[in-house]
């Protein structure tokens, strides 16, 4: 590992780290650094302070940061799998396929009174986010200009989002609220139920990608020589979509669609660490994505306060300048 890299892990563990503190110091009731570290090392839980952090923002902090790396994963694995650096899961429609089907789960348990489970909402949110990658697929093998799929696939999330409204719109009354909230992308609701199953989820999958390095690796240089060093197109490719689905899926289920992070965050991991090493890539995305999303759930408390912004606009603030700037850097650069 360069020396280069290594500063650049370094400083992404601190920055996430002090994100992460002052998540849980920030809001409505407000607590110092110092209060918190107190609650924190002190692992106080009788008092209102211990219950307020232990209780309420430790698990948003954590399914911030978690789900953060794992929206920023699933969107490099997109950009492998369609060699396109503007592919990720909102963008592509994605999220809102898996949004569609969990709102449709959502509504129905409200009307015929059945319990919801975690893994329930990652299963029905891992149904519409295939379903939806799928559908881009297939308009990949007709079209082969990359511009005119990536509108094929807000064309999708339109229909998906419209489609989501609609059932939402057969809701009950005390429950409009909530699915909106919900849709619009928050950490809110996260509970210590809601990590026991998020934490496996996100960590097994994110560990597993990790092993397709060595066949992103040779994909990148075609699909001939993926082909001649022993790679199986179909079944790698395969890998790559669930991988891709599971963990933008499991954001959905739990956060709502979060916009922008899952192309954010690769690009400028790519450009700090200045490489496109699948391992160094798929690592460092983890990480930005992390810091993105903790900063942007802190911001969203923190500007208006005590009005709490959704996280996806925080997040379509800070990165849609990253992505303009990204399409006008690769459009200079053909211009040269």
């Amino acid at each position: 590992m360069k020396r280069r890299e290594v500063v650049l892990y370094a400083i992404l563990v601190a920055l996430v780290s002090t994100l992460a503190l002052l998540n849980l110091a920030s809001g409505s009731a407000k607590l110092t650094l110092s209060e918190t570290s107190r609650v924190l090392f002190s692992h106080d839980v009788s008092s209102v302070e211990g219950a307020i952090v232990w209780n309420i923002r430790t698990p948003r902090m954590v399914a911030a940061a978690l789900l953060g790396g794992a929206l920023a994963l699933s969107g490099y694995l997109l950009q492998a799998f369609f060699v396109n650096p503007i592919a990720g899961p909102y963008v592509l429609g994605i999220s809102s396929g898996a949004k569609l089907v969990v709102a449709t789960l959502l509504v129905a348990s409200c009307r015929y009174g059945f319990a919801l489970h975690s893994s329930m909402m990652v299963s029905a949110a891992f149904v519409g986010a295939t379903i939806a990658t799928t559908l881009v697929i297939l308009v990949a093998r007709k079209v082969r200009n990359m511009a005119i799929l990536i509108v094929c696939g807000v064309m999708i999330g339109y229909v998906c989002s419209a489609a989501t409204e609609l059932i939402v719109a057969f809701a009950d009354d005390s429950n409009i609220v909530n699915l909106h909230n919900w849709s619009l992308g928050s950490f809110s609701a996260i509970s210590w139920d809601d990590l026991r199953c998020l934490v496996p989820v996100v960590v097994v999958g994110s560990c597993s990608v990790f092993f397709l390095s060595k066949g992103i690796r040779a994909y990148l240089y075609g699909e001939e020589y993926a082909q001649s060093v022993g790679i199986n197109l179909p079944v790698f490719r395969l890998l790559l979509v669930v991988g891709s689905s599971l963990l933008s899926a499991t954001v959905t289920a739990f956060a709502g669609p979060i916009s922008f992070i899952g192309i954010a965050a690769p690009h400028v991991t790519r450009r700090a660490f200045r490489t496109s090493e699948p391992g160094t890539m798929m690592a460092g995305s983890f990480l930005v994505g992390a810091a993105f999303c903790l900063l942007s759930d802190w911001l969203a408390r923190r500007l208006f306060a005590p009005k709490e912004l959704s996280v996806s606009t925080i997040t379509a603030i800070i990165g849609a300048p990253i992505v303009l700037s990204m399409l006008l850097e690769r459009k200079g650069g053909r211009r040269a």
